[in-house]
This record gives C-alpha cells, sequence and structure tokens, in this order.
C-alpha cells in the first residue's frame, strides 16, 4: 500500500519537474515586450542626425550642425581668438586734433585702459594707458592717456616727415581691419610723444609685409604734461584712407591698441597691448584683434 502511494507521488512529481526545467531553459527574449515608442524614436533621430553633423575641413577647424539638430546655423568658426571690446559712437562735428583730451566728445567716451605687457604675465602701472574713440560721416577718430617715467623720442628730426622704424621709440599706435575677413590686411598708426609718426599698409601674406609707402594723410597731434608725468594723443583717420566710404552703424571691425615705452633696448622697454598675445614675441598677431562696435 506505502509502496503503491509512493509510486503513484513520483508518477505526478516527476512531469512537473521536467515542466518546470524546461521553461527555466527558454530565452529571455524569447518573448519580447513591445518597443516603447521615445525608443524608436530616439534610434531614428541617431540615423538622421548622422546625415545632418558633418566635419568640416581640417583647415577649417569647424564643425556645422544641422538647424534641426542646433536649432540654428551655424558658421564656421572665428579666426579670431580675442573678445574684448570698445564702443565708438558717432558725433557730428568734426575737429582737427590738438592733443587736448578736455574735449566732451571724449568726456563722453567709453575708455579702455590697459598696462599689462602684451602676453599678460606682467603688468606696468607705471606705463598705465587709456584709449578712446567716436566717428563721423567721413573720420574714426582716437585718443591717447599715457603715464610715463621717462621719455625716450628722437630729438631735434622734423614732426612733418614720416619717421621709418618709429617703433624703436616711445610710440602709441592702432592696428586696425575694417574688413575683418581678410585676417591679415591692415592698417598701423603710429605717433611719439614729439608727434612724430609713420602709417602703414599690412599684408602678411606679402614679403615684405608692411608699406611705408601707403599715405593715410592722418591727422594727429601729442601733448606732454612734464609735471603729471603723462602724454595724449588724438588722431583723425579718413575713412576713404581704410576703403571705406563710410561706417555703418552697429557694424564692428578688428583692431588692437598698443604702446612700446621707455628706454633701452627691447629686453628692458615694455611692450603693452590691450587685447593680449599670449606668445609675447610680436604686435603683428591680428587673430588678436579686439573688437570695435561702432555705435549710433
Amino acid at each position: 500500500m506505502r509502496h503503491f502511494r509512493w509510486s503513484r507521488i513520483f508518477a505526478l512529481w516527476i512531469p512537473a519537474l521536467a515542466l518546470a526545467l524546461l521553461l527555466a531553459r527558454v530565452p529571455q527574449n524569447r518573448f519580447p515586450a513591445r518597443a516603447a515608442p521615445l525608443e524608436k524614436s530616439a534610434t531614428e533621430a541617431v540615423e538622421r542626425n548622422q546625415t545632418f553633423l558633418q566635419l568640416a575641413p581640417r583647415s577649417e577647424k569647424t564643425y556645422r550642425l544641422s538647424a534641426e539638430v542646433a536649432g540654428r546655423a551655424m558658421t564656421e568658426t572665428s579666426p579670431y581668438t580675442s573678445d574684448v571690446r570698445i564702443d565708438s559712437r558717432f558725433s557730428s562735428d568734426d575737429f582737427v586734433p590738438d592733443g587736448n583730451l578736455g574735449k566732451k566728445v571724449w568726456r563722453k567716451a567709453e575708455w579702455v585702459k590697459f598696462d599689462h605687457h602684451m602676453s599678460g604675465r606682467r603688468a606696468f602701472p607705471e606705463a598705465e594707458t587709456k584709449v578712446a574713440s567716436f566717428w563721423t560721416a567721413s573720420q574714426v577718430y582716437f585718443a591717447f592717456w599715457c603715464r610715463y617715467t621717462n621719455l625716450n623720442i628722437y630729438e631735434g628730426e622734423d614732426p612733418n616727415k614720416e619717421r621709418w622704424e618709429l617703433w624703436n621709440r616711445d610710440v602709441v599706435e592702432v592696428f586696425i581691419n575694417p574688413q575683418p575677413e581678410r585676417v591679415n590686411h591692415y592698417y598701423e598708426f603710429e605717433v611719439s610723444p614729439n608727434n612724430q609718426w609713420i602709417d602703414l599698409e599690412i599684408d602678411k601674406d606679402k614679403d615684405p609685409f608692411n608699406d611705408a609707402s601707403w599715405d593715410s594723410r592722418f591727422e594727429h597731434a601729442t601733448r606732454i604734461d612734464r609735471q603729471k608725468r603723462v602724454w595724449t594723443c588724438e588722431m583723425r583717420i579718413p575713412l576713404r584712407s581704410l576703403g571705406v566710404p563710410a561706417i555703418n552703424p552697429n557694424s564692428e571691425w578688428r583692431l588692437n591698441f598698443y604702446r612700446a615705452d621707455g628706454p633701452g633696448d627691447d629686453s628692458q622697454r615694455r611692450f603693452i597691448s590691450w587685447s593680449t598675445i599670449p606668445e609675447g614675441t610680436s604686435f603683428h598677431v591680428p587673430t588678436r584683434f579686439g573688437r570695435i562696435g561702432f555705435v549710433k
């Protein structure tokens, strides 16, 4: 009787055990759940965006994203690596420079200040420099205010004549590019404390790159306050000399301001710039030009 009972129990239990083992071996994805719509959408988006996301040529160093991915079309990356900016405001009045910065137009102007070596790694408070600008229908003006300790100038020379290598003495300089898309083409203006001057057209794609035969007919004047140890400069540059018939309000050019200061050789002198040049070996690095915005 007991033997029969156990036989029936085993007869019922063994098939149940075999079925359980069989089900345990069924792969987990044998009966998959329906894919969520979000997963399908994301997959399609990845495949679609691979079409829109394109790597531009290496020389351009830029990526283009589709409007669908980025929300807007992107232009090529700018070659300029500085975002410092000065605003130049419009004035209806022209005047001949006399070096006096007490004029109302300069009191209302935006001034930028700098005293650091062009590399940005050292400050020279004794050579503090301030610059402002404004523009009219036919001219663009710049003003410099310069603190100094000792002046280093060419003595006894005619300031009416252009002075080659003026940069070997104390000077203020404006490098200005009214066509920022032509990165290597710009104009250079220099004035010394005793009002000597030089203007140059620069094209770094040429050799030599500086053309001293170019004549902008810019006007300039300086004043020296020996008691306060400050010298000032005003420049007036005709727009036509820059190849610009007129300035468009809200337009933007590229430029940088510089100053060479102090006696001695180049290892002793101070070379200061508004927009820094990290390598710190030359002023002629147009990709480091800052921005000038013309406001009306």
